[in-house]
């Protein structure tokens, strides 16, 4: 239970509900993020005296954060309520929005962007600490991912009591997570290895044998004491089980992997846990499929080179796609990234390039010899195409607008 908080704070929470109400009142947004924000400015304490007395698992990594944290919100409401980000607001105005809006729940889940964990941890000091990988992202914005290791790293040596449940398959979380005294290392996978070709702490070349990998300065892939191998979760100590998933993909086994051993250190029997994940078919408007222009269409969302390729070996054969992209302040100015994208694996389908960079993307397009169309509406997109089913992929501003049209808010 959380504790009697002083008269600031409470005028902070005050305010912040007051500023979401009229943020969404007005329609100029859920208002999550503009509530956290007067709250910090009405008390700048306030995410330290929200998250006393509970227990606090932060997610991070540059993908699957929020569908991580949604899998152990629902894994920890078998153990009481539960303050989350749903959201995907994962700055301090947005994880202090999900704390104002459940003050009273003993637990927390919050995915937290991975260049503000030293801000939010060092006040919320977690009992369980998630890295799931790290990779480029928004280079104009988030800066070198080395750069992010690094300090994933001296936040994670400045919280001694806090569980790290880390992918030992990503080179760069297994540097960071080895400042913790006894980390719980996830065999999760790892299918981008672009951003670890060399070592973390020394710059030496890596070796990769299958799933392992090495340095010659001794930094090695820890013995993992849970193991992802294609739908089956080997557990600690022997034998393996089925998750069978609503989600698609393997990315969502890893990170259904990695709730599910968090959950399990936090208390929870490993049956409970993974029942609980396979209830999950959706996860904040991404995978949901809706009616346009009398096609069936599935909204899909990718933000960085990491993300893309494993969305895009989510697409149904031969179906059409439309791929949305934008170049807001959200999804980052620079569009270097595209070039880091295997679009080649469109090849064969029609495809169709819309957003407000629809153009740059068509030059990437071309150069990966597939063939294309240019329409900047994503929806008139969809109506120009043949056929029953339709793939829509959309970076982070295109992917909210949508979910906006198509009524999700």
């Amino acid at each position: 239970m959380v504790r009697a908080l002083p008269r600031r704070t409470r005028l902070a929470i005050a305010g912040a509900r007051l500023a979401g109400a009229t943020s969404r009142r007005c329609g100029l947004g859920g208002g999550g993020v503009i509530g956290g924000r007067v709250a910090l400015k009405l008390d700048p304490r306030a995410l330290e005296r929200l998250g006393r007395g509970r227990t606090v698992v932060l997610v991070t990594g540059t993908n699957g954060k929020t569908t991580t944290a949604l899998m152990l919100s629902r894994i920890l409401t078998s153990l009481g309520p539960v303050a989350a980000n749903a959201d995907g607001a994962n700055m301090p105005d947005g994880v202090l929005a999900a704390l104002v809006a459940a003050p009273e729940a003993p637990l927390a889940v919050l995915e937290v962007d991975e260049n503000y964990v030293s801000e939010v941890a060092t006040q919320l000091r977690p009992a369980c600490l998630v890295l799931l990988n790290l990779s480029r992202d928004q280079l104009d914005r988030v800066g070198e991912v080395r750069a992010t290791e690094r300090e994933l790293r001296a936040v994670v040596s400045r919280l001694p009591g806090t569980t790290v449940v880390a992918n030992c398959d990503d080179p760069l979380v297994a540097s960071a997570a080895l400042a913790c005294a006894d980390p719980v290392w996830v065999g999760a996978g790892q299918g981008w290895h672009g951003d670890a070709l060399a070592c973390a702490r020394c710059g030496q070349a890596m070796t990769h044998e299958g799933v392992d990998w090495r340095c010659t300065c001794g930094l090695a892939r820890p013995y993992p004491r849970w193991t992802l191998e294609g739908d089956r979760l080997g557990l600690p100590g022997s034998g393996s089980v089925p998750l069978g998933l609503g989600l698609p993909g393997r990315a969502n086994a890893a990170n259904a992997a990695m709730a599910v051993a968090a959950a399990v250190r936090l208390g929870v029997p490993e049956e409970t846990a993974i029942e609980r994940v396979r209830s999950i078919d959706a996860v904040a408007g991404r995978y949901r499929r809706a009616r346009v222009a009398g096609h069936s269409v599935r909204l899909l969302l990718a933000k960085n080179p990491a993300g893309w390729r494993e969305t895009l070996r989510l697409l149904e054969p031969y179906t059409p796609v439309v791929i949305a992209v934008n170049s807001r302040e959200a999804d980052g100015r620079d569009m270097s990234w595209l070039w880091d994208v295997p679009f080649e694996l469109l090849a064969g389908r029609p495809v169709v390039a819309a957003g407000e960079r629809a153009t740059d993307l068509a030059v990437r397009l071309t150069y990966a010899e597939v063939q294309h169309t240019v329409a900047r509406d994503p929806l008139a997109a969809v109506g120009s195409l043949a056929g029953e089913s339709v793939e829509l992929v959309a970076n982070y501003t295109a992917f909210r607008g949508l979910k906006q049209r198509f009524g999700d808010g």
